[in-house]
């Protein structure tokens, strides 16, 4: 079974862009390709310059990743998974002080620093796990589906943190089954059903689009692009 067939995108740096698909399409596939935690059976993919079978750990050191299935030593606190994470990726114990201060600070998880993640609600959990992505300062966020099973609350201060790397030159790919999350957030689109890809481009397209048919809204657009992947004038096509 092919999982992920003939998918070309180029991401654009300092981007943020949304990975948009029903479940099952073959997005968690693609982020643990590029992560290199999954070898493609053909075909290539570079993050940040390098190659991810030929390159996988120059790959590893400049990217952060928020898995959907969330992995953490939950027998540390959060303030120790942090710090962890930090040597690993090389960082000077200074830098790693202050960067688990203020990612603790900034995620709302400074009063539970000292707990242990065992103990974490799954929306805590999803903060602890963006702050680790993201200690060693990262050139590329990736992200899957970063917003399931997050409280209401939980979700505001990811998507606020999100949006404030937006505005620096850190690269964010975020995956999602939901469109409303990708339009809130991203500024460029790739829409991908049954492994391949339907079309990618600017996410203005989209409301251009919608914009253009009469009564449709931006979902409407999207369940047309999956029922009719050879549509053309959607999206500006990247295969």
């Amino acid at each position: 079974m092919v999982a992920v067939d003939d998918l070309s995108l180029a991401v654009p740096r300092g981007s943020f862009y949304g990975f948009l698909g029903p479940n099952g399409s073959g997005k968690t596939t693609t982020i643990k390709i590029l992560a290199g935690l999954l070898r493609p059976t053909s075909g290539s993919a570079r993050v940040a310059g390098f190659d991810v079978v030929e390159h996988p750990l120059e790959v590893k050191r400049r990217i952060g990743l928020l898995s959907e299935d969330l992995t953490l030593y939950e027998r540390l606190t959060g303030r120790e998974l942090l710090e962890f994470v930090g040597r690993v990726h090389g960082v000077k114990p200074m830098d790693i002080h202050q960067r688990t201060m203020e990612l603790l600070f900034l995620l709302d998880l400074d009063e539970r620093a000292d707990q242990m993640i065992v103990d974490y609600s799954q929306g805590m959990k999803k903060k602890i796990s963006l702050a680790a992505a993201l200690i060693h300062d990262p050139e590329v966020l990736l992200l899957d589906e970063p917003f399931n099973g997050v409280d209401p609350v939980s979700a505001r201060v990811i998507k606020s943190i999100l949006q404030k790397l937006q505005k620096t030159n850190t690269t964010i790919f975020l995956s999602s089954h939901v469109l409303e999350v990708v339009e809130k957030l991203c500024s460029e689109v790739a829409v991908i059903h049954r492994g391949r890809l339907v079309g990618a481009g600017p996410l203005d397209a989209l409301r251009s689009r919608a914009k253009m048919e009469a009564g449709s809204t931006l979902e409407e657009v999207f369940l047309k692009m999956v029922e009719a992947p050879d549509r053309e004038g959607v999206l500006s096509w990247k295969q």
